[in-house]
């Protein structure tokens, strides 16, 4: 799994096949939205403790490889200042069927949210 945080603008790598038995790629942008909870917003500024971020994504790669057989998965998150409209986590996994990719990538994301030390601040 590579793990990347930026400050820049996020620029959706070039797509390389970890191997030719990937049979699936899937993608996904986590936008910035305009509302927050009833609020109107301009972005949201991204905090990371990224030396314990990068050893909580390492823990749950273990653990989800261990349900689904993918061959690669790629995470890019923003930090800092992020206006509305931009994205601020970008996520892909490759694999050999849909599925599996398909179920890294959801629960990649909801385990990130719950465990990984990233935080977002209202504006």
């Amino acid at each position: 799994m590579e793990v990347h945080f930026t400050r820049e603008r996020i620029v959706v790598p070039e797509l390389a096949l970890e191997s030719r038995e990937v049979g699936a790629c899937v993608e996904f942008l986590g936008i910035v939205r305009e509302d927050e909870g009833g609020r109107t917003l301009t972005g949201l500024s991204y905090e990371a403790y990224e030396v314990m971020a990068r050893t909580e994504f390492a823990r749950i790669h273990a653990e989800l490889a261990e349900k689904f057989s993918i061959a690669a998965a790629t995470v890019i998150h923003r930090i800092g200042w992020v206006p509305v409209g931009e994205a601020s986590l970008f996520v892909r996994v490759q694999a050999k069927h849909r599925g599996a990719a398909i179920g890294y990538c959801g629960e990649l994301i909801d385990r990130m949210k719950q465990d990984v030390p990233i935080w977002k601040v209202t504006e």
